[in-house]
């Protein structure tokens, strides 16, 4: 069994240089302040990049280019997968904007 240096396992963690780095991303998310359509915005275009990717990849198998089936694959996976994962989303967010219509003030 290995014990590591000085008796300390090489498998301990820093708790300090954790805490540290989570004030310190906590400060820059306060600084860098976004607003909710941008982050909105920015999640669509995210879902519409790989979308474009994913027919990019198509197309360029279709028409012979030097590209791997699997990396087409994947790449349609993934397309598909953040765009199941927008439209849950987007369910979500119309289901609770309609529980608070039907909320009594």
């Amino acid at each position: 069994m290995i014990n590591g240096l000085n008796g300390i396992s090489p498998f301990q963690i820093n708790t300090n240089s954790i805490q540290t780095e989570q004030k310190a991303k906590l400060s820059s998310q306060l600084t860098n302040k976004t607003s909710f359509s941008d982050s909105l915005k920015l999640a669509i275009d995210q879902v519409n990049k790989s979308q474009v990717e994913s027919d990019k990849m198509t197309e360029a198998l279709a028409s012979g280019k030097n590209v791997e089936l699997h990396d087409v694959m994947i790449t349609a996976q993934k397309a598909s997968v953040t765009m199941t994962l927008a439209v849950e989303v987007r369910n979500k967010a119309i289901e609770a904007y309609q529980e608070m219509m039907r909320m009594q003030v």
